[in-house]
């Protein structure tokens, strides 16, 4: 994960504190400060966000960042990774000043690598039948009941898909999937990877129906230098900002800044 020189970060706007009689939306903070500006005090509770983008975006560094601000918050928060072992996303998340090893010792965050998991359910399969994804699903809710889990990234829908072979199974498996997160009051991103383009949100264009947000990272040109952006393009429950914001990977955390107008996208 790279890192890059810090840009002014958003000044938060003034907002209620979340589920008062003067905002009685219940909200999961980020934790990053100017993106919980952007959504009006952070995403609505059990709401299962698309977080889309294309290599070298940000899309981990910004789903791991959420996880451990919620563990710190003493919320326990889990991270599912198809593809990226956890001790090599321990390694690459270890420069960061916010993160805590003990975080992990003390359970508050919980990584675990999904194609372990698969291959102890028996799926030898290179395509995943309806019973395998029932049987992933139920593995899933139980790790969120038992652990009591409140913060969840599957990391990436793009990946597990590659196994899912029909669209409708797809779209199932991401409704069933809400379904019981919302149950269980968790808050879930949901990592889409996407190839270079406009208007696009997922590799098979059924999953941004399905979620209830998208935030959408893409890289754009200005004088020269190739930036990171932000847009949250929609989130239900809550009225947000539809402006493009830069993005900043820096030892702190991620810092967000208005995107001047003028630049060029490398992805149109």
């Amino acid at each position: 994960m790279d890192t890059a020189r810090p840009a002014p970060p958003v000044a938060p706007t003034a907002t209620a504190a979340p589920g008062t009689p003067s905002d009685p939306i219940q909200r999961c903070e980020t934790g990053i400060e100017a993106l919980d500006a952007i959504l009006a005090g952070g995403v609505p509770r059990g709401n299962m966000v698309l977080v889309a983008g294309s290599v070298g975006t940000g899309k981990t560094t910004l789903t791991l960042e959420f996880l451990i601000r919620g563990a710190e918050r003493g919320e326990r928060s889990l991270f599912l990774s198809v593809t990226e072992a956890s001790a090599k996303l321990v390694q690459n998340v270890a420069s960061f000043e916010f993160f805590r090893t003990s975080l992990i010792d003390d359970g508050s965050l919980v990584l675990v690598d999904l194609p372990a998991v698969t291959a102890k359910l028996g799926f030898d399969r290179d395509e995943l039948s309806n019973e395998d994804l029932d049987l992933l699903l139920r593995t899933i809710r139980d790790l969120v009941r038992t652990l009591g889990v409140r913060r969840l990234v599957l990391d990436s829908i793009t990946s597990l898909g590659y196994r899912i072979p029909r669209d409708e199974q797809i779209r199932d498996f991401l409704l069933r999937l809400g379904e019981l997160l919302a149950e269980a009051d968790c808050t879930a991103l949901i990592v889409s990877e996407i190839a270079p383009g406009p208007g696009r949100y997922s590799a098979r264009g059924v999953e941004e129906a399905i979620v209830d947000g998208i935030i959408l990272l893409r890289n754009t040109t200005r004088l020269g230098d190739i930036l990171r952006v932000l847009q949250v393009v929609k989130m239900r429950g809550t009225a947000h900002s539809r402006a493009l914001y830069v993005l900043e990977l820096t030892p702190i955390g991620i810092l967000l800044a208005p995107h001047l107008k003028g630049g060029r996208s490398l992805e149109e």
